[in-house]
Order: structure tokens, then sequence, then C-alpha cells
């Protein structure tokens, strides 16, 4: 028999990916296609041996939105967590807090969490394999046509095979988020989440979704149930409108929760530290004491009739102790300050800028010039409008830049997706993207030449890897050291494509600065 170990899993889980000439046939056949997605998923759940109406157990919290879902999943997570350890009788639940979250940054278990570490690689192969041999087994059953698909594509295959997991564990709460919009998202086989929440808008994904705030936030608010608690950041006037509707049609009443005073007084320090991380942190306050109520936690207010709950002790060390990996990350080594986040629509960019540019100020004493200090931007973004996005950046940091600096960065670099010179780790393989144009690195050399125009000064490299884009980055700080004395330290900033993200941190993990 084959080996059925992580490496075989994820061998197989990458055999499932679309390849970027099916993922462009749906961008360009408009959103017809998404009307299939939830009965297709029930099938493939049935296939599994599930009814959807089997994953209530989880007591699932359903996270939609187009900003800030991930890092709102995470602040849930990690305060549901703290509440693990109330095991009396009275309240019993949650004692396994499941986090189902996407994209991962450097192995793909980090999208299967448990008590908010990545399932083990061992527990990964295990139920892949499960759900993998409980599909063929339905195949033979029904004796499926040679070119029928046997198994879902890649991000249904693995809700299904987390939602198996975690039911398998013995998890009692999971935070799920949504990949791309909600109604007709793959996540939406859920019947009976305690609480949905709809994050921050914005226009992405719009091949799918549509090209107005109305129309994503109608897909977005596909999520809400009846008998589930509904809560919204603040949003524009037309989707809020949308948003209100599509509650009062599923039967729901919508709460829209804004930054909370103790956030926005900077009473507790958040352990993701962007100010516009507070309104992420806002809704997850609301949506976690919400979720502990359904579970018998009659102590914790109620967020629904109090607008801005007293935060019981539990709730601030969960704000404080969660870690989010590649969003408004700093990491350190001799000579460079690692500034990571990833951004991948012009609002999610624009706000990136903003971070840096309050990195750039707090790094920087007020009577001192850092117009001789190099300051480094790593980028890339594959499939959107990369020219906007960089231009949005530029245009965002402009505004941060301390006096005397001519421009936010002296040097410049774009690199595609690629990890290393000999390929990508397996857990990093993508193929949804057009391959010519990363061997042609077209898209880099666009963004190259944009650049130029909007800032002269800068010195622009192309480059076709991250690992050679890190080592260029250690190069010029080691260089800036020589002169400026063995203690400076060069900022840095990685940011677009979550693949570029997760990419960096493999590099920076696997290949320590000599």
């Amino acid at each position: 028999m084959e080996k059925r170990d992580y490496a075989a899993a994820v061998a197989a889980l990458n055999t499932l990916q679309s390849n970027f000439s099916i993922v462009d046939a749906i961008r360009k056949s408009g959103r017809g296609m998404n009307k299939l997605a939830i009965p297709e998923m029930i099938e493939w759940c049935r296939k599994t041996g599930y009814e959807p109406s089997e994953f209530d157990r989880l007591n699932p919290i359903h996270i939609a939105g187009t900003k800030g879902k991930g890092s709102t999943s995470a602040f849930i997570s990690s305060i549901l967590a703290q509440y693990t350890s109330f095991a009396d009788d009275a309240h019993r639940k949650p004692t396994k807090i499941g986090l189902y979250t996407s994209p991962h940054l450097r192995f793909v278990r980090e999208r299967i969490q448990i008590n908010n570490e990545p399932i083990s690689e061992e527990q990964f192969a295990k139920y892949f394999f499960e759900v993998w041999d409980r599909l063929e087994a339905a195949a033979k059953t029904e004796s499926a046509p040679a070119d029928v698909p046997t198994k879902p594509v890649y991000f249904r295959y693995l809700t299904l095979m987390a939602l198996h997991a975690y039911l398998k564990e013995g998890v009692d709460s999971v935070v799920v988020e949504c990949g791309i919009g909600g109604e007709y998202d793959s996540t939406n086989i859920l019947t009976k989440p305690t609480v949905t929440a709809v994050t921050s808008l914005g226009i992405d994904h719009t091949a799918m979704l549509g090209s107005t705030l109305p129309e994503i936030a109608w897909h977005k608010a596909g999520i809400f149930k009846e008998g589930s608690v509904a809560f919204t950041a603040p949003q524009k006037p037309e989707a809020i409108a949308v948003l209100q509707e599509r509650a009062t049609e599923k039967g729901t009443t919508l709460h829209v929760v804004d930054v909370h005073p103790a956030l926005a007084n900077n009473e507790i320090k958040l352990g993701l530290g962007a100010a516009f991380q507070k309104i992420n942190a806002s809704v997850a306050i609301a949506a976690a004491a919400a979720h502990l109520r359904v579970l018998g936690h009659s102590s914790v207010p109620d967020p629904t009739t109090t607008p801005h709950i007293e935060l019981p002790p539990e709730f601030v060390r969960g704000l404080e102790q969660v870690r989010w990996a590649g969003r408004c990350e700093v990491r350190r080594e001799k000579n460079v300050a690692w500034h990571i986040d990833g951004g991948h629509t012009l609002e999610s960019i624009e706000v990136t800028g903003q971070w840096f540019a309050e990195q750039i100020a707090s790094a920087t004493p007020a009577n001192t010039s850092q117009s001789k200090v190099p300051r480094i931007l790593i980028f890339n973004q594959q499939t959107r409008d990369a020219n906007a996005l960089a231009k949005a950046l530029y245009a965002a940091l402009q505004s941060g830049v301390t006096s005397g600096a001519a421009s936010p960065f002296t040097h410049v670099i774009f690199t595609t997706n690629q990890t290393f010179s000999e390929g990508f780790s397996p857990d990093l393989v993508s193929v949804n993207t057009n391959q010519q144009d990363v061997d042609t690195l077209a898209v880099q050399n666009a963004l190259a030449d944009t650049w130029s125009h909007i800032d002269s000064s800068a010195e622009v490299h192309v480059l076709r890897t991250i690992e050679e884009a890190i080592g260029t980055a250690r190069e010029v700080a080691r260089s800036h050291a020589k002169n400026a004395g063995a203690d400076s330290e060069v900022m840095v900033l990685v940011t677009g494509s979550l693949h570029l993200v997760g990419g960096a941190i493999e590099v920076l993990e696997t290949q320590k600065a000599s």
C-alpha cells in the first residue's frame, strides 16, 4: 500500500487544485456557476457520510467579510480558549475550540486548528485519508463515469475534512471563516451557527461577487441564519441597507458593532497591534459573548442589548494573547526589522500602508533625519490589479513618511510567489496562476515600470524568487551597517499576496541570517 503520511496527503491534496485555466473560466463565466455550489457541497458531504445538520454539534460561529475576517476569527478563538478550563457542570462548554481559516502561510494544516494550534502532521494525514477513502468508496458504489470527478476541489475538500476532523476530535465550538463570499461559499452548508458576523466590506473577487458594495454585501449576508445572532462592523450606508434587508429575509436581527471604548482608549494592548485591528477585535468581542451565552455562560453580558459589554478578564486575556502570523507582524534579526502584512485589495493595502507609516513614525525620533537609512519594500500580487495596489501603497505611505525622506522606500523589490530557486515547498504549491506570466515575470516587470514612474529615486529590482528578495534585502542592510554601525536597523515591508507573505516567513524560518 502506498505511503499515507503528511507528505502523501499534501501531494494528493495538491491534485485537487483548480488550475489557472479553470479559475479563469469561472471568472469569465460570470456569477451563474455559483448557484450550484451549495447543492454540490451538500452532495459531497453526504458522500463523506454526513448530513449538514450533524455539524450543529460543533456549535459553529460563521464569519464573512472582505477585510479582517481571519483576524476577527483568530480573536474569537483566542477569547473562547480562555473558557476551556471552566469544566464544571454549569459551564461544561467549550472544552475544545476549532478554528478553520484560509489561506495558509507555511503549512496547509494551519487552516485546521484546535485550541489555536494547527493539527499535527499525523492528524492531518489521518483525517485527510479517511475522507479520501470515503469518497473513493462512494464513487465505486455509484459506478461513477471516468470523466466525473470523484473528489471536490481543494477548498471544498479541506472544508469537509476540517468538519470531519473537528467531530472526531470532540470540538464543541468552531470558528469558521468563509473562503469567498458567503451565500455560495462551501462553508455555508452550516445550518445552525450560534453566531454569524460580517467584517469590513470592500471590493474584491468581483468576477464572483459583483463590482459594487451592495452586490458584495448581498453575498456576505448569505451566512445569516434564522435563530442565529448576526453582527456586522460599521459599513457604508449602501452596504448596511443590503445587510439589514438580508437579515430580515433570513429571519434574524442585525446588530452593528463599533469600536469598543476599552480598545479606543488603548486600555487593552491587542496581540495584533495595528489601529485597524480595533474594529476586528470589537466584532470578535460581540460574537464571542453571544456564543458563550448560547453555551450557558449567563454571567457574560449580552452584546445584543448592551452596545459595549463590560469585558470579563478572560476576554482581556484572549485579546492580548492572540497571535496571527503574517498580519501586522514584526520580526527582528540582526540589522533588519521585517514588517509583514498580507494586503490583496485596495482597502487592505491602504491599511497596511497606514500601519507601516505608524511603525516608521514610532521608530524614528522626531529630530532625526531618516533620509540616509535604507527602507525596503518586497511586493507581489500575481492575479489582481497589481499596479493599482502599488500606487495605493505608495499614496498611503507618502503621508506617513518622516520629514527628510524623499520617498517611502529607497529599494523596491518585485518578485513572484515562488519560494526557493529550486521551487516551492509542497505546502506552498499553487497552480491557479498564469504560468506564462510567472515564467516571463510579466507582472513584476509591469510593477517595476509603474513604480519607476511613481518614484524615480527608488532602486527597483525584479527577482524570480522570494528567497532572492529576502537575500537582497539582507545584503542592503549589511552594507548599510558597515557605515552606520553594527546596531543599525533597516525596515523592510513585505506585503501583497498572502502567498508571498507565507513564502517570506518560510524563508525567514528556514534560512536564518548569517
